[in-house]
This record gives structure tokens, C-alpha cells and sequence, in this order.
């Protein structure tokens, strides 16, 4: 069996599949769920042993020490991982759920109804804890789920959806549900792109350059996870104290993600009270800073930032710095620069907080408050797909309910169209 072949025939079962769990219970998904935690504590052990044969793979690559931290399991992160299909079992089950309904003049009642979507392809790079947020959020939800990872991340991937699938079937549900491409080449990501008579949706999550491949190629509908350049305004009226915690949060708490920051703006009128000191915490912390010639004034250690370092999505300990004069030039920029994934404004000012959230175009916009918080976690949603940028569908922290879509149910007594 080719590539394609082996792609089309796992994309075949998980849509015969999707039938089966579309009509499982929640009290059915909700015990399945519970099974595939315990089935990942209880292979701690091989899950480390495989994820240090991909890490060893990608250090003798040379690859960055950003990617690393995304690659690397622990016996933490895969407590995270048991935790995280915990806390999806939690949540209500949208499946089934009426989102409105009302009654026309002749008589029939009319009810939108949330539904699965069928089967989702899902196309990822090197966290392997995402294979276990994915599979556990699309069983909740009700669909089957194609997964493809990188590369990278083939040992852990492949070993962490077979005992996924395998915890499935323990309690009726179909474990064809959970399907894995477990072969490298990237023809098979093609071969799903190609897979419309299957497939009802496309997530991609990776690099900006890996998205966008993604969408000019599918035959299927893509729900895109796209680049993060992600700015913080201090305005003028910000409290330097918080502003300075948020910036550090947003930037050190976990700096390979797309919600981490990645260029600071900040008001000309706070910049001498608030950016020496600010600037000193990142250096501290590891941070190398690029500013502008006003930021480089206030805080000679930066280096100079070049026209390029506006758009850049580091993913790492580096930060781009900007003084702006006031909210316009902040707006100016962030329109400019912008990704539509997330951005923050530091204000004790209702008046420019009001405007900030209303004119910044972003997925998220945030008010005295890091960055790092639109996640579908924080936001108490359980796990994520990803943190979509899309404007279609969903947007922002695509979670359970996002997975779902809507049909109508039309309940008469004899109606008929004049």
C-alpha cells in the first residue's frame, strides 16, 4: 500500500467511524474519555522511551532550543495530557444541544441543533501532547479524527493515538474514531488535502509558511491556526507595576507559543517611567530586546530593531520594543503588523480601553491582562485544536463547541408550502 493509498483508506474508516460516535451518549464519550486518561498514566513509562528517541532525532538536527521545548514530554506534561481529557469530560456535551428555536405563524416549530461536524483532519507540528488534546476534544464532540504530526514527533505521536484508540474501544466506542498517519513523508498531507469525500474540515497547526501550503492546496475547508505576532500597549495611563508583570508574563512564562508576546508598544508619555525599569526585569530574565531609537535612548543595551523585527513571530526569548505617540500610532501599528490572533492594552483609561477592544481586529484583545490567557484552558473550555484566525466558522480558541456545527429540525402537524 502507497501513501496515498494508506491515507485514503484510514480517511475511509474514520468516516464510517463518525457515524458510530456521532451517536454515542455523553455518558459513552464522557467514560471513553476517562479510559484514555488512565491508559496515558499507566504508559508513562513507553511514552518517555519514545519521545527520547524523537528528541535525540532532533537535537543530532540541530533543531532550535524552542522546538525542543515543544517536542519534549515529562511525566508532568503527560499528567497535563490525562488531566486535560479529565477536563474535557467535564464540560457540557454540545452534542444535541438546541441553540435557538421558534414557532412560525403557520404552525411549525423550528429548532437549530448542534451536531458534530463528521471528520476532521488534523495536521500538526512537534508538541505531541496536542495528539492527545485533538483526539479527546473530537471524541467529546462527537467526530472522528484523521491526525497527521510532524515528523519530529513520530514516536511519541504514533504510540500516544494507539493507546488513545485502543482506550476506546473498552467502553463501545468505535476506536477507528482516532486514526494516525504514522508514516513521515509529506506526501501524505497532500494525499488528506485531497480526501473532500471524507474529510469535513482541515485544522493545520504549525508555522505560518506550513498553514498557508495548507490552505492553497485542500480540496477540504481549512480552519486556519495561523502565525502570532502578538503586541502589549502600555498607554499612558497604564500602572507600571502591572504593566511591567503583564509584559513579563506574556513574553517569559512560555515564550515558543503563538499568544506569547512578541513586540511591545509603548506610549511616549510613560516610556521614562516605565521602560528602563521594565527593560532591566526582561534582561534578567533572559530577554534579548530590539527597540526602536527612542526605545534604544531609554534603554542603550537593546539592540537596534530593523523594519523586519515588526512582523517577526520569534517564538523565542527575544522581544522587539516600539515608542509610540499615544493610541493612534499604537492602532496604526498593530493594523500594520498585526496577525488577528491576539493583543493587549495596559490602561487605567475606560475611554481607551472602549476603543482599543472595539477598533483592534484580533481573534482576542485583551484589557489589563496577559496575552498568554486566550487559551481554550484559561478560558475554561478545556483543551484546544488551536487558536483559530480564521473568520469562518470559528475564531479564536477552537474548543468542543466549536467542533460542532448546526442542522434544523422542523416539527409540523400536516404543514404544507403554498
Amino acid at each position: 500500500m502507497d501513501v496515498r493509498q494508506l491515507v485514503e483508506s484510514k480517511a475511509r474508516a474514520a468516516r464510517e467511524a463518525a457515524h458510530a460516535l456521532a451517536l454515542c451518549g455523553t455518558r459513552v464519550k464522557d467514560e471513553a474519555l476517562a479510559h484514555m486518561a488512565r491508559a496515558l498514566e499507566e504508559k508513562t513509562a513507553a511514552l518517555l522511551e519514545a519521545n527520547r528517541a524523537d528528541l535525540e532525532r532532533a537535537r543530532t538536527r540541530g533543531l532550535t532550543r524552542a522546538f525542543l521545548d515543544r517536542l519534549t514530554l515529562s511525566e508532568a506534561r503527560i499528567e497535563e495530557m490525562a488531566n486535560g481529557l479529565r477536563q474535557i469530560a467535564a464540560l457540557p456535551d454540545p452534542v444535541g444541544t438546541v441553540a435557538e428555536s421558534w414557532r412560525r405563524p403557520n404552525g411549525i416549530e423550528i429548532s437549530r441543533v448542534r451536531v458534530p461536524l463528521g471528520v476532521i483532519a488534523f495536521i500538526y507540528e512537534s508538541r505531541p501532547n496536542v495528539t492527545a488534546d485533538a483526539a479527546g476534544l473530537c471524541v467529546k464532540s462527537g467526530n472522528a479524527v484523521l491526525l497527521r504530526g510532524g515528523s519530529e514527533a513520530i514516536e511519541s505521536n504514533t504510540l500516544i493515538a494507539a493507546v488513545l484508540a485502543k482506550a476506546l474501544e473498552k467502553t463501545g466506542a468505535p476506536p477507528e474514531a482516532i486514526q494516525f498517519v504514522d508514516v513521515t513523508d509529506r506526501e501524505a498531507v497532500a494525499a488528506m488535502l485531497e480526501q473532500d469525500r471524507y474529510l469535513d474540515l482541515v485544522i493545520p497547526r504549525g508555522g505560518e509558511e506550513f498553514v498557508r501550503w495548507v490552505a492553497a492546496r485542500s480540496r477540504v475547508p481549512v480552519l486556519k491556526h495561523d502565525k502570532g505576532v502578538v503586541h502589549v500597549f502600555v498607554d499612558a495611563d497604564a500602572d507600571p507595576e502591572m504593566a511591567t508583570a503583564i509584559v513579563l508574563n506574556a513574553k517569559t512564562q512560555r515564550p515558543s507559543v503563538c499568544n506569547a508576546l512578541e513586540t511591545l508598544l509603548v506610549d511616549r508619555a510613560i516610556a521614562e517611567r516605565f521602560l528602563p525599569a521594565a527593560a532591566a526585569r526582561l534582561a534578567e530574565a533572559g530577554v534579548e530586546l530590539r527597540g526602536c531609537a527612542r526605545t534604544r535612548a531609554l534603554v542603550p543595551s537593546a539592540r537596534p530593531a530593523t523594519e523586519a523585527d515588526w512582523d517577526a513571530e520569534y517564538l523565542d526569548l527575544v522581544l522587539a520594543i516600539r515608542v509610540v505617540d499615544g493610541i493612534d500610532a499604537a492602532l496604526e501599528h498593530i493594523r500594520a503588523h498585526g496577525t488577528g490572533l491576539a493583543e493587549a492594552i495596559v490602561t487605567n483609561d475606560l475611554a481607551r480601553a472602549r476603543r482599543f477592544t472595539r477598533e483592534v481586529d484580533a481573534a482576542g484583545v485583551l484589557v489589563n491582562a496577559s496575552p498568554r490567557l486566550l487559551d481554550g484552558s484559561q478560558f475554561g473550555m478545556g483543551a484546544e485544536m488551536g487558536i483559530s484566525t480564521s473568520r469562518v466558522h470559528a475564531r479564536g480558541p477552537v474548543g468542543v463547541r466549536e467542533l460542532t456545527t448546526t442542522k434544523f429540525v422542523v416539527q409540523g402537524d400536516g404543514q404544507v408550502r403554498e
